[in-house]
């Protein structure tokens, strides 16, 4: 039985967010030879007919009938409205009937605004997310997520978080191995913890010329090596005075303090996402030692890593 996916757009919506419907379409490809298409996809909005999004693309649309779906996505926007009284109602609608909610970026709003994010752990757009927790107290807003679960609501954040999230709503599904045929099909990182933060390292260094920028890839792709300054500057094609001067005066960094962000950064996606020890992770990650990593989770967050994996244990609890 196939499961009916909608997905619900209103006047201004921004297109990216359609992306996650190509999750949707390559989960039938992957299981087409096996049991035929799974999903069955369709667009919504309040009047039905051509939508236009933020950029003037127009999509075709089904009006608000049938409330029962597998799984309901509400689509953001650039700038945030109060949701229409038509689309309020047939959210809760909706939400009685379907198996699962999701929201995209800012259509969070609409699912806060509906009441269907009270008492739950939610995200959104980094830039909208206190806005979001001022405008709806009741909603417990977690501002630097990719994707949260709670119960049957699904919250993204926004732009390419909704490829994450869809890739985890198909696993769910229909198992990992689909979910990571999709990703590479999509040529994306096989996907994203939702825990994982949505701020990115390298895009914080903002390096200005492809030399640096080669180099901080090839770190971030090699962080068990020792990545000296010498390693790095053969990684630009540059020689090491002339690394450590362009590199400083690109990201503002000493070459060392980078590679420890790039560090820190992935081992706590690593344990936010996984079970493996403070060890494994110290060492996966390029640490001398736990202590190290200890300290530069100091540095970098404020508190060491057994709290952090501490409080993903009690995020995932709930």
């Amino acid at each position: 039985m196939k499961k009916r996916i909608g997905f619900v757009v209103a006047p201004g919506f921004q297109i990216l967010d359609l992306m996650a419907v190509t999750v949707f379409e390559l989960a039938n490809t992957e299981a087409a030879e096996a049991a035929g298409p799974i999903y069955d996809i369709v667009m919504l909005s309040e009047h039905g007919g051509a939508v236009a999004s933020s950029s003037g693309v127009k999509i075709e649309t089904k009006p608000f009938r049938q409330a029962r779906f597998d799984t309901l996505l509400v689509t953001g926007a650039l700038r945030v409205t109060p949701s229409s009284p038509a689309l309020l109602a047939f959210l809760r609608k909706a939400a009685a009937v379907s198996r699962r909610m999701a929201s995209i970026c800012t259509g969070a709003h609409a699912l806060a605004e509906a009441g269907l994010l009270d008492g739950r752990r939610v995200t959104t757009h980094w830039c909208y997310a206190r806005e979001l927790q001022r405008l709806f107290p009741k909603a417990r807003v977690e501002e630097d997520r990719i994707f949260i679960q709670d119960g049957p609501v699904w919250t993204s954040a926004g732009m390419t978080a909704c490829i994450d999230m869809a890739l985890a709503l198909v696993e769910a599904d229909l198992g990992v191995e689909v979910s990571r045929a999709i990703a590479k099909t999509m040529v994306v990182y096989h996907r994203r913890s939702g825990g994982q933060s949505q701020f990115s390292a390298l895009l914080e260094l903002e390096p200005k010329s492809d030399r640096i920028q080669t180099a901080l890839a090839y770190a971030k792709n090699n962080l068990r090596k020792n990545l000296g300054v010498e390693e790095l500057a053969d990684a630009a094609n540059l020689s090491r005075r002339q690394f450590s001067r362009s590199f400083r005066a690109e990201t503002g960094q000493s070459p060392a303090r980078a590679v420890e962000t790039l560090r820190v950064e992935s081992a706590r996606a690593m344990i936010e996402s996984s079970n493996h020890p403070i060890e494994i992770v110290a060492r996966e990650n390029g640490f001398a030692d736990p202590e190290r990593m200890r300290r530069a989770f100091i540095r970098a967050f404020g508190q060491p890593p057994q709290a952090i994996k501490r409080a993903a244990r009690i995020h995932t609890a709930a």
